[in-house]
């Protein structure tokens, strides 16, 4: 099984290295970083770990 990178928005590592490998830089982590900033995230209910 894959590992879960972004519990709130279901980005696994897999679909990271798909997003390098395809854009020559993460896409993906600039949308999480984005969508957090803006309040879009609920880590501590979404991820196990509470984070």
């Amino acid at each position: 099984m894959d590992r879960m990178i972004c519990y709130c928005h279901n980005y696994t590592a897999a679909d990271i290295e798909q997003d390098l490998l395809y854009n020559d830089h993460s896409t993906i982590m600039e949308k999480i970083i984005h969508e957090s900033k803006a309040g879009n995230c609920a880590c501590e209910t979404n991820n196990p770990k509470g984070r």
